[in-house]
């Protein structure tokens, strides 16, 4: 009886030694792409959580797992970021610290997980992608595609102390307003044109700050500030916002394909869905134009996707985005809010449960973010990335009606489920 104890005992010690160690990093590497993009990868024996936050000039990345003693303490760097890196033993997390050689005009990193890949041996692994400001184009000058978090036109982060003004307001239903507001975006496009003369916009990274001149034009219309939260589909009013368009082709595939055009076909299979079942639904765009206009500035062009929602006094915004990496590796599906109202992080939920639920891709969950569209409007909104046009399969996934379909049937039956 007395052996069975002890091996007992032995094997409850042999587990919880395996549990403490469960998570520990075993390595960390870094790599810069011909865009200047710095990557920091993080090797872990297992699933671990992660934050990313700044501290003064410097960006911390943390992750809950044990450093592991082969781990050096700090390792060299070649970048035009940063020269350094340093890896700090906290206990039972560790935190990669990244003293930045030139401070970040937006918000422009990222982080997300790789699974771990039995197949090649690869670990989980944690993944820090840093843009720096001039990472917008390739030598040749053409647009380069870098991992996306994502400062682009349509869905930039904006800076809390915005430059733009709050008295310059417009409130919505007016015969009177709209005259004005007509008039004063057809000489504001007669000014842009007269000033652009070069070709329409193609970058799908952009890190431009929002120009003051620029933001302090804009006419910024606000609703009535109510929206409801539950009662059902039927008689509820969304606006759906599918990104870029025109000028703005956002993220571009292998092959040439355009996440402006994903996007707007699985936008308007949405809109037929949710109105099937009752609700009113306004997209932002229902063709490929520019929202805005042709050569506008990125705050008109976001600003007048916000418009939108706020014009026709909205319940919800929705804006639909293909996502994209220097890595080609990474996929899958993730939601985006801002918590200025107590349900916009329900929202994302909703529908981000459905998509992860029902397709065979990466779940890399639901996230906050300061992006332009979904800070900027009044009501609960979130913006869904729906898959890396970066990666070939996902690619070849998307241009077909089969993964459309299907993902406008979730996005909706996450919505109709954040009514009910």
């Amino acid at each position: 009886m007395r052996k069975i104890f002890l091996l007992t005992l032995l094997a409850c010690c042999m587990l919880l030694g395996a549990v403490a160690q469960a998570a520990q990093i075993t390595d960390v590497k870094w790599g810069v792409n011909k865009a200047e993009v710095l990557r920091i990868v993080v090797d872990v024996t297992d699933t671990a959580g992660y934050a990313v936050d700044m501290e003064g000039d410097t960006l911390n990345l943390t992750v809950n797992a044990d450093k592991g003693a082969q781990v050096p303490h700090s390792k060299a760097v070649k970048s035009s970021l940063a020269d350094s890196l340093k890896i700090v033993d906290k206990g039972s997390y560790t935190v990669v610290r990244v003293p930045l050689k030139q401070r970040l005009l937006e918000k422009s990193y990222k982080a997300f997980v790789l699974k771990k890949d039995p197949a090649t041996g690869r670990p989980f692994r944690v993944v820090l992608d840093v843009t720096p400001r001039q990472a917008s184009y390739s030598g040749s000058g053409a647009a380069t595609t870098v991992v996306s978090n994502r400062p682009v036109v349509s869905n930039r982060p904006t800076k809390n102390n915005s430059s733009i003004k709050k008295n310059t307001v417009i409130k919505t239903s007016t015969a009177a307003d709209k005259k004005a507001d007509k008039k004063k975006s057809s000489s504001k496009k007669k000014n842009d044109n007269k000033k652009n003369t070069a070709a329409a916009k193609t970058e799908t990274t952009v890190n431009k700050p929002v120009n003051k001149s620029d933001a302090d034009k804009l006419a910024v219309i606000k609703g009535n500030g109510r929206f409801r939260t539950s009662g059902g589909l039927d008689g509820k009013i969304i606006t759906l916002d599918a990104g870029h368009g025109g000028s703005d082709p956002g993220a571009i595939g292998s092959d040439g394909t355009k996440e402006k055009n994903i996007t707007l076909a699985i936008t308007k299979i949405v809109k037929e869905i949710l109105e099937d079942k009752g609700a009113k639904v306004y997209m932002t765009r229902t063709t490929d134009v520019d929202v805005f206009g042709p050569n506008a500035s990125d705050a008109e062009e976001l600003q007048a996707r916000v418009n939108v929602g706020e014009k026709y006094n909205s319940d919800m915004f929705v804006s639909l985005h293909i996502n994209s990496s220097v890595n080609k590796n990474v996929g899958g599906f993730s939601t985006y809010y801002y918590p200025k109202t107590d349900n916009d992080l329900r929202l994302a939920k909703n529908i981000q449960n459905k998509l992860a639920a029902n397709f065979g891709v990466d779940d890399l969950g639901v996230r906050q973010a300061n992006f332009y569209v979904i800070k900027r409007i009044s009501m609960p909104a979130v913006l869904v990335e729906m898959c890396f046009i970066s990666n070939e399969k996902e690619l070849t996934l998307m241009k077909g009606q089969w993964f459309q379909k299907k993902t406008a049937r979730l996005i909706a039956e996450g919505i109709e489920k954040y009514f009910a």
